[in-house]
């Protein structure tokens, strides 16, 4: 049970910090299951795969001349991440990814498109911003005036307090207090729509659907028989999900309880150490969630308030460093929950599977280079999706961290631009490996280089081949 101290030092220390109450009821929430015992593990004899799911492309083509929906969604786009797993200090979405346009760029095009089908009426467009990235995004979306309607762009995602695995009380690391927070994931969504204010006034307006999506991830656009589909199934929660792949082993996938028959959302960090090989088993597990989700804005509003302001959303717990650069530091627990954990917390929740096109995120270089390939194209309504040729399956792109991790080294060994990739199955490359212009890639290629010096890849075809530099 959670100390009364603990629960009024955690209330106080975030009220101090200005967050909502929402906030604060879901993260209290979170820290009583912790203290009740729950980890979040989900153990596989607790759940039973999913067999079959309706699919996007069964569904009928003819609703897509339906554009009077558009007038009642609100797309909002998560964007708190930075790029500081490739050495970077802005947003994530300011990531050039085709010549010079970024992620931004591709999200404005995308809204303004689609408004042009309903004389600007909609769809209503918001960013789900960090304090790292708000100021950055802003500045640069000036230059898309016709995304405002008058108001903000952007709400923020919320802070929470890294707590003590003992005492359950907020840490305190007086030497750098910044580091007494962290990010409480994206199910931060639902809080954060409520406490802002931001879901009263969208309902205000008659927004009824809301498509919620990466910033990184350009295949995820309003897609109107989708939206029509939710619309008229009337359900409260729809995630998109796609086939696992053995790209897919260990990311989240899609169950049900076997007790509620509720779907649930498994994600690795959920997962018993002996449970993995069920987890990674893709035959078994068959769906991953491309955390796109649809949500009915009117039923989110009667389960929140019907919980306080928060939704009861599934514990992910993270053993961590108050300083995660000093191991010596005191240890903390970082609470968090997923976006699309939230689809067991509605009776009328679903899944359909949809394409690979809608599902071309980006975490990595080796991502980014399949971005920037020919292995992807530009669609009319400036969604980035693989091409049709791939038959739905990205190459498999391994560029050795050591030296393609940061986004400065990876710019320098590709400046003069990336290798085609339309018929590539598989890129490998080890060392530093500078690339040529107009290299062409087929099948299953690999180019190793050992020695400390960069060397070069002449342009040319290079199929089912690997190559020592």
């Amino acid at each position: 049970m959670l100390s009364a101290t603990a629960e009024q030092h955690i209330v106080s220390k975030m009220t101090a910090a200005g967050a909502a109450a929402p906030t604060i009821a879901a993260f209290l929430g979170a820290v009583r299951q912790v203290a009740a015992g729950e980890s979040g593990m989900l153990a596989e004899s607790s759940i039973e795969p999913i067999r079959t799911l309706p699919r996007l492309v069964g569904l009928p083509v003819d609703w897509t001349e339906d554009e009077s929906l558009l007038r009642e969604v609100v797309v909002v786009k998560l964007n708190g991440g930075l790029g500081t797993s490739m050495g970077l200090e802005r947003p994530r979405s300011l990531l050039p990814v085709k010549g010079s346009d970024t992620f931004l760029d591709f999200i404005a095009r995308q809204i303004v498109y689609l408004r042009a089908r309903t004389g600007r009426s909609g769809p209503s467009f918001y960013l789900l911003d960090s304090a790292a990235t708000q100021r950055d995004t802003l500045e640069y979306l000036q230059k898309y005036p016709e995304l405002s309607h008058g108001e903000p762009l952007d709400f923020l995602q919320s802070m929470v307090p890294k707590i003590d695995p003992e005492t359950l009380e907020p840490v305190s690391w007086p030497a750098q207090p910044e580091l007494e927070w962290c990010p409480p994931g994206h199910g931060d969504l639902y809080p954060s729509l409520l406490g802002s204010g931001l879901l009263d006034r969208l309902l205000a307006r008659g927004i009824r659907f809301m498509f919620a999506s990466n910033a990184d991830n350009l295949g995820a656009t309003v897609d109107l028989t989708l939206l029509r589909y939710f619309a008229e199934q009337g359900r409260s929660f729809l995630m998109e999900v796609a086939e696992r792949t053995a790209m897919d082993r260990k990311g989240g996938h899609l169950a049900r309880y076997r007790d509620s028959g509720r779907f649930v959302l498994r994600e690795s960090a959920q997962c018993p150490a002996e449970d993995e090989a069920a987890f990674q088993d893709i035959s078994r597990h068959r769906f991953f969630n491309t955390n796109s989700i649809w949500v009915r804005l009117d039923h989110l509003k009667r389960e929140l308030d019907s919980h306080g302001g928060a939704l009861p959303l599934p514990l992910i717990t993270n053993a961590k460093r108050v300083d995660p650069r000093r191991p010596e530091s005191a240890p903390v627990l970082q609470l968090e929950s997923a976006m699309g954990a939230a689809i067991q917390c509605f009776e009328q929740s679903s899944a359909i599977v949809v394409p690979r096109t809608r599902f071309t995120p980006v975490k990595t270089t080796s991502d980014l280079l399949v971005l920037r390939s020919d292995a992807c194209r530009i669609t009319d309504d400036q969604r980035l999706q693989l091409d049709e040729r791939r038959n739905g399956q990205p190459p498999r792109v391994d560029l050795e961290p050591e030296h393609y991790q940061l986004l400065s080294d990876f710019e320098e060994l590709f400046a003069e631009g990336p290798p085609s990739l339309i018929a590539c199955d598989s890129l490998r490359v080890s060392g530093r490996v500078r690339f040529a212009a107009s290299v062409t890639c087929k099948g299953d290629v690999e180019f190793i280089n050992t020695s400390s010096d960069a060397k070069t890849v002449a342009s040319g075809i290079y199929e089912d081949v690997k190559v020592q530099l």
